[in-house]
Order: C-alpha cells, then structure tokens, then sequence
C-alpha cells in the first residue's frame, strides 16, 4: 500500500516538473479551498460564540412575548413552510424533469423553451418573487398575508432549481437500464416509475436538500406574502414567520441583538440536522439500487 502511494507521488511530480501549469493550477485550487474553507470555519465560529450565550429558556417558550422574544413559533412555521413548499414543488418539479428527458422529442423548440425559462427563473432574485408573491397572491387572490401565500411563492421560487437537479439525475441513469427494461416488455411508464427513478433518486433527492435550504434561509419573499405575525397560525390562510424572517425583525428592530444571535444558531443547527439527515437517506437510496 505504502509502495503504491509513494508511486502515485512520484509520477504527479513527474508530471509537474514537465507541465508547470499544472502544478500552479493545482496551487490555485488548493488556496481557493482553503480561503473557502477558512470563511466557512470563521462564519460558524462567530455565530456560535455570540449566540451559544445567549440561548436561554426563555427563547423557547411556546408562546411569543415581547419580553421572552421565543422563536419556538417561528421554528414550527419554518419547518410547515418547508414541508408546504415542497409538497407544491417536488411534484411539478419532478414531473415536469421526467417529461423533459423520458416522454419529450430531444431538441425539440418546446424543451428549449422550457429549459431557457426554468434557467431564467432561477437567476430571478427572492425580492421580486416575492413582489410578485405579494400583487398575486396576497392582493389579486386576496389571500392576504398567510402561509399559503409564502408557500406558494416559495415553491415558484424552488422549481426551477428541483427541475435543473432533476433533470441531470435522470440523465445519468444509463440508457442500458431503460433498454434493458423495455426488452423484457416493460412499458414506458413502468420503465422510469420501476428503474429510472430509483436510480436517479439520490440524485434528486440532492436537489430537494439544495430547495429545503433555500427555504429555510429565505426572508425577502416571505416578509411580503407570509407576513411577520409571531404566532403559530391556526390555518394555512393565516400570517405567520419563519426563523429566518424572526432573526431578521429581531436584528432590524436593534432591541433583541442577543436573541437574535441565538435565533441564529438554532437556524444553523435546524438547516445543518435537515441536510445530514438527508444525506443519510440519500445514501440509503443508493445502496439500495446498487
């Protein structure tokens, strides 16, 4: 083993002394990551050591006051914001990605349509969704301010982004399983219901970690469709804040700083228990088509 690292050395070294490009492209890279993981480490740290302070009991009180400041109402709004979010865009999204590689004529105008529009979508920035959110759904469906109206908006907001992830995990299941399939006289339906989809399942289920994190940080779309109501709404229709909105009014109104930082790292430790708890699935799936 050792023999056969000291090998693999010596012939990358070889090969930067004949291409010197190469060994600076490698330094490049290697200071890129290093700066990166560097900002990373000190974004954690810093709101760890202002916020771990500042946790008390009082932060999680199950009704909002404006001298405990909880965020306990604000975490349930996240966590049903995420789960109506995505029950509105995981089936369009997933639905219309299938359409794009299994059932539509490659190269077709429609597709590059669709594609130019789903990429044109995604570079929109969250206040004019949120804009938008607000004149459709809060005003001309008199929705008002509610958690329908965010969740909707929300879920405009993530499609593109499901669609995209989608749409390359399908593409890397190889054309032989889906050949394969139909020599034994499966259906087209059967075909990517029974093998494409569990195949590309990990895959897609890294583009619904990617959606649940961009709806748990968003902010500017909600505060103009969801509200910033501080109480666990008693139905759909009505106005309630996420933890990312509640971290925001706190900071904004320069009273609760403290809190705020706390808020904060409750956030950072909801999105980062939400992606390994994803991850872990995402790695079951795919030992289990292996």
């Amino acid at each position: 083993m050792n023999h056969d690292k000291k090998l693999r050395r010596a012939q990358r070294w070889a090969i930067y002394k004949r291409s010197p490009a190469s060994l600076a492209l490698r330094l490049v890279c290697l200071l890129a990551c290093i700066i990166t993981l560097s900002v990373l480490a000190f974004l954690i740290g810093y709101i760890l050591i202002k916020g771990v302070p500042n946790l008390q009991p009082s932060l999680f009180a199950w009704e909002y006051t404006s001298e405990n400041v909880s965020l306990m109402p604000a975490m349930v709004n996240t966590l049903i914001m995420t789960a109506l979010a995505l029950v509105i865009a995981v089936p369009l999204g997933v639905g219309a990605a299938i359409w794009l590689v299994e059932y539509a004529r490659r190269g077709s105008r429609l597709v590059k349509v669709v594609r130019l529009m789903a990429e044109t979508l995604s570079g929109i920035p969250s206040i004019v969704y949120g804009l938008f959110g607000m004149l459709f759904f809060v005003t001309a469906l008199k929705w008002k301010y509610s958690m329908m109206a965010g969740g909707f908006t929300v879920a405009i907001m993530i499609l593109p982004l499901i669609i995209r992830t989608t749409e390359e995990a399908l593409r890397s299941v190889p054309d032989s399983y889906r050949e394969g399939s139909f020599g034994l006289g499966a259906g087209r339906l059967r075909t990517v219901w029974r093998i494409v989809l569990p195949a590309a399942m990990p895959g897609i289920l890294s583009g619904v970690i990617l959606a649940i994190g961009r709806v748990v940080g968003e902010t500017a779309a909600l505060i103009y469709t969801a509200g910033t109501v501080a109480e666990i709404p008693k139905s759909l229709m009505r106005s309630g804040r996420t933890l990312a909105v509640h971290m925001y009014v706190l900071s904004s109104e320069g009273l609760h700083i403290n809190e705020a930082y706390g808020t904060a790292v409750v956030l950072l430790v909801v999105v980062a228990g939400i992606n390994a708890l994803s991850a872990f699935v995402a790695k079951k799936l795919a030992k289990g088509t292996e």
